[in-house]
């Protein structure tokens, strides 16, 4: 804070504050209910409610002013934009604050990255912290670009906007006590832990809690989010493009409960984020739901505040920043006016500030795949039955099938008919020449193939397709880029999107972005597959800590059992 003098005369009424909303209703997520009252400014923090005068009046008569939308669990590189891209978007519709996990870019270009994103959200009109990545690897079980002990990530401790350690995916390691899972844990044991442990249920929860880790984003059913919330930990109800849990898990709100869940997003793209909005769609989502509106206003400002012990922010009260939103009404949630630091930041879903153009350095953009051809896609079929990825749609989590093999002059093949497409992960960090093999059920292609850079946690390049002439062109259009998304059939590429940021991310606007993404949807639709982001689908099959089946550029990975599996069964 400032002076301590003129905030305390301004609160007290002595002297005008800075800015006075007069003549709506504030929301106070202590009591529950809106307020007829004023809301007084100075110096960017709210001094006082009451009755007030001030050198600025802003007149919200007939509007809801309630605090800036804080999404505590989210990922830049998910939206494919560069962090003030996605300002633009997120701002104009509430969004305050964001607490992102940059384990993507690390698994990539390891701390050099998290410190990147660390520089490119500095000055922008929306609060971005980060947790330290604990999963760089995710895993042993594929090869990512670097790797990151806990002696690594000691730097992180000194940085303002690192809160604590992100989510610790390699919940086997945690529970058995792996020590360079535990090592990163006992770092940051006195800072927020996040937690990411799919089903994971009775004594083996027990032990993942001993450890101090109190969130969870991965909740799919009731009764896991049930469990977990009774053992202690704090439910992120969990919306994105791909995994939508929302509907699920709304039941376990109770009145007793309701402050021990937030709302996040995680993995949200682009258009989704323009078409839908950010929180303001998930508050729209709930309500209609059944959620009552200020219950669901708390779970997405103050609730996340304080399971970052960001106390300054989430709530309208004396000496909390001024970052608020002004509504129209809770039906809507549509949102008019944007404050921060009590400055006018977007008015009717636009910026008010510019914000400044990003140029990628070459370094930010490797991409080093060894020699590649068709026999290197190939694989010989050594047994009559494989093990098969199941897509479930609107979830991470993928079925383990057992299938008869489609066989093709004595290699596998793809098999339209039974909608099984080839699966591929090629190693594109070290050169390694490692290539996964797999095929997947439920993708709906019939001819072509589709590549992507993006593939979590490691990003490799994960591309599926019917035969091994149209992945190699998908995978060389995605390397010439230095990173992204191409759909190819017959011969052509039908469409590309360039992510020269570590493969991930790209430095042109939103609205180039988007009209990219669906071209290649648009192609990838041609192709056979009607899921409304088919990358995405595609981006989480090569997740080895999602069950229950994956695929790496190591191989075939059971997840429940933590373990490479034959893909060919005898």
């Amino acid at each position: 804070m400032k002076s301590f003098a003129s905030l305390l005369a301004a609160a007290r009424g002595l002297e005008p504050a800075d800015l006075v909303f007069k003549g709506g209703r504030v929301l106070n997520v202590f009591t529950g209910e809106f307020e007829d009252t004023d809301l007084a400014v100075k110096d960017g923090w709210i001094v006082g409610l009451g009755r007030y005068s001030g050198h600025e009046v802003v007149d919200v008569s007939g509007r809801l002013v309630v605090p800036g939308f804080i999404d505590p669990h989210f990922h830049l590189e998910s939206t494919r934009l560069c962090p003030g891209e996605v300002a633009k978007i997120v701002v104009p519709r509430g969004t305050t604050a964001i607490v992102a996990d940059p384990h993507e870019i690390a698994n990539v270009l390891g701390l050099r990255g998290i410190f990147y994103l660390l520089e490119l959200t500095a000055g922008l009109p929306l609060d971005v912290f980060f947790m330290a990545p604990s999963c760089v690897p995710a895993t042993c079980l594929e090869t990512s670009g670097a790797v990151l002990s806990a002696q690594d990530l000691k730097p992180l401790l000194d940085e303002p906007r690192v809160l604590g350690l992100a989510e610790v995916m390699n919940f086997p390691g945690a529970v058995n006590g792996v020590r360079e899972v535990t090592d990163k844990i006992e770092l940051f044991s006195s800072r927020p832990l996040d937690g990411h442990a799919p089903l994971l249920s009775g004594p083996d929860l027990c032990a993942y809690l001993v450890l101090g880790i109190r969130t969870e984003h991965e909740c799919t059913s009731l009764a896991e989010a049930g469990e977990k919330l009774a053992r202690g930990m704090r439910i992120f109800i969990r919306e994105g493009s791909q995994a939508q849990n929302l509907a699920d898990l709304l039941p376990l709100i109770t009145d007793h409960n309701f402050r021990r869940a937030a709302f996040c997003t995680d993995d949200r793209h682009p258009e989704d984020l323009i078409n839908q909005g950010h929180l303001d769609h998930v508050l729209r989502r709930a309500v209609s739901l059944g959620l009552e509106p200020i219950r669901a206003l708390t779970m997405a400002t103050l609730n996340p505040a304080e399971a970052f012990g960001l106390e300054r922010r989430g709530a309208l009260a004396p000496g909390r920043r001024a970052d608020l939103a002004v509504l129209k009404s809770v039906d809507s949630f549509e949102v008019e006016k944007v404050y921060k630091i009590g400055r006018l930041v977007a008015l009717n879903g636009e910026l008010t500030e510019t914000i400044a153009t990003v140029s990628i350095p070459d370094w930010a953009g490797p991409m080093n795949l060894a020699p590649l051809n068709e026999e290197n896609l190939k694989i010989k079929a050594a047994g009559a039955k494989i093990r098969v990825i199941e897509i479930i749609p609107g979830q991470l989590l993928t079925g383990h099938l057992i299938l008869e093999t489609p066989i093709q002059d004595g290699f596998l093949a793809a098999d339209p008919q039974r909608d099984l497409a080839r699966l591929v992960v090629v190693e594109r960090h070290h050169r390694t020449g490692n290539i996964g093999h797999g095929l997947v059920k439920g993708f709906g292609l019939h001819r072509g193939a589709i590549a992507s850079s993006v593939a979590h946690d490691s990003h490799n390049i994960v591309a599926a397709g019917m035969n091994e002439a149209d992945i190699l062109l998908a995978v060389k259009a995605v390397e010439k880029m230095r990173g992204g998304l191409a759909a190819a059939a017959d011969g052509q590429v039908l469409a590309e999107l360039a992510l020269p940021l570590a493969g991930l991310m790209s430095p042109e606007p939103a609205g180039h972005v988007v009209s990219a993404a669906g071209k290649l949807t648009e192609a990838a639709r041609r192709l056979g597959s009607n899921f409304a982001d088919p990358f995405m689908v595609l981006s989480f099959l090569a997740l080895p800590v999602i069950p229950k089946l994956k695929l790496t550029d190591l191989g075939l990975v059971d997840v429940e059992r933590f373990e490479f599996v034959p893909l060919f069964i005898p």
